[in-house]
Order: C-alpha cells, then sequence, then structure tokens
C-alpha cells in the first residue's frame, strides 16, 4: 500500500502519535511512580525495565493499527519491516532517570519519510510537557508554539547545554573547542535528554551540543528545533541519520559559530 507525504497525512499521523504517547504514558506513569520495576542491564551497560519493553509494544500497536505497511524501528526491538515510513520509538528515553526516580525521561516518537525525519513527538508526561511538529508546520510545546531564540554571539547571555561528554573528552580536538567555547559564553549547563532541546526550541537555552547518542535519542527532537527555526545536525555538521552518533543544535548563527569552532580544532 502506497501513502503520499503531505500535510493531511502528516496531521492524521501526529494525532496517532500522540494517542501513541498517551498510551506509553499509561504505562510508564504507575511503574514509575510505585518504583515497580526489575533492571537488567543491556549488553551496551545501559539499564532496560519492564516498562521500557511494556511501552514499546504498545507504541507499536497503536501506530500499526493505523499504519500497518510502515516500517518500525524501537529502541528495544530492533528494525521491524522495510518501506520509504519508518517510525523512529524510544518508549522511555532516560531510562536511567526512569529507575533512580526522577523525572527527567520521556517518551521519543517520530516518522521518518524517505531519510528525512518529518514528525516527531516528545512526551515527558511526569516533567510535565510534551512537545511536537511536523514537517512545514511549526513546532509546539503544550500546544503553544515556540521558536529558538534571537542570540546570534557568543558572550555573557549565552546559555550553552552539554549531554553525554565522554566522546568528546577523549577527543582532544573537540575537547579542545568545547573549552573555548565555554571561555566565551556565560553558562554552561547539563539539562541533558529531552530537556535542553525542549528548552533550545522556546529560547530558553542558545546551544545544545552532546555525543555518545544514537538516532532514537532525538529523532523527534531534531522536528522539533528545526520547526522552531534551529539548525540541528552532527558536531561535523552532517545532517541527522540513522547512524548519527553526535549532535549539535541551536539557532542558524550559533550553530554556525560553534560548528567553525569544532571545525577548527580538528583542522589543527
Amino acid at each position: 500500500m502506497s501513502e503520499r507525504l503531505s500535510e493531511a497525512f502528516l496531521a492524521r499521523a501526529l494525532a496517532v502519535a500522540h494517542v501513541a504517547a498517551d498510551a506509553a504514558e499509561a504505562v510508564t506513569r504507575p511503574r514509575y511512580r510505585a518504583q515497580d520495576f526489575s533492571v537488567v542491564t543491556k549488553a551496551d551497560l545501559t539499564p532496560v525495565t519492564e516498562a521500557d519493553r511494556e511501552a514499546e509494544a504498545t507504541i507499536k500497536r497503536v501506530l500499526r493499527a493505523q499504519f500497518p505497511h510502515h516500517a518500525y524501528y524501537g529502541e528495544e526491538e530492533g528494525r521491524e519491516g522495510e518501506g520509504d515510513f519508518v517510525w523512529l520509538i524510544d518508549p522511555i528515553d532516560g531510562t536511567k532517570a526512569f529507575v533512580r526516580g526522577y523525572p527527567m525521561f520521556s517518551t521519543q516518537i517520530a516518522l521518518m519519510h524517505a531519510g528525512e525525519l518529518v514528525l516527531g513527538v516528545s512526551a515527558a508526561g511526569e516533567y510535565g510537557e510534551r512537545a511536537w511538529a511536523t514537517r512545514g508546520g511549526g513546532a509546539f510545546l503544550d500546544g503553544q508554539p515556540i521558536h529558538v531564540g534571537t542570540n546570534d554571539t557568543f558572550g555573557p547571555h549565552t546559555a550553552i547545554s552539554t549531554g553525554n561528554l565522554k566522546s568528546l573528552a577523549s577527543s582532544p580536538p573537540r575537547w579542545n573547542a568545547l573549552a573555548d567555547l565555554a571561555r566565551r559564553v556565560g553558562r554552561i549547563r547539563g539539562y541533558g535528554d529531552f530537556l535542553h532541546y525542549h528548552l533550545l526550541a522556546r529560547g530558553a537555552i542558545d546551544l545544545v551540543i552532546e555525543s555518545d547518542l544514537n538516532i532514537l535519542d532525538i529523532a523527534p527532537l531534531v522536528v522539533i528545533v528545526r520547526e522552531a527555526g534551529g539548525v540541528f545536525t552532527d558536531l561535523e555538521g552532517a545532517d541527522i541519520g540513522l547512524d548519527t552518533r553526535s549532535a549539535l543544535a541551536g539557532p542558524p548563527a550559533l550553530h554556525a559559530l560553534a560548528l567553525a569552532a569544532f571545525s577548527l580544532e580538528r583542522s589543527v
């Protein structure tokens, strides 16, 4: 069955993604509040709980009921199916937070079409926020339109958030670039996971720098930041794809300045 990527299709897909996020939160919320789960360490040394698996299965049931011919790529169950439309699912992004009992975790649902991310829902129910966007439709946080900030220079009023810095720390050129940026801005924070992208998309911080990630961590957030007027690439300036391992996101001018800083260190 062929489907056409259109405004009407994206509106329908977004509505279904919201239903899927609601259903996932109905699974995770009682487990989180009761801290009722067992924890297993996966081969990559990250934790997983039965809530992760149950939530992913729930999301897929909702999506498949409406889009049975689409492909799916989930954090816990991997790739299933082939085709131009691929749903990317991280049922609990921030499982470490979930396990330790603080609310910086979310359900991440995105849709990719022919290699392009076109829809994203970032649902952080315990934190109390939900952001979403579709290609060409703008970005929203709890129903209100959002936009990245207008800061176009590094200075005392610039705020950067970082995440997953392990691989940056092991790469002297990248680490030096980050140190240079830290000297040029007013504030460095590490909000992490969904939160710093939500803050970026509504103009509360100016730049996000991350490493040691995968596409499922950021897929919906890419759409949200871009539709909020930002630029989202990896630290090399490459477009975001299934093999992405790092992130650089911000308003166009600051993104360009940061990318130049990382490029300069690579060339030294």
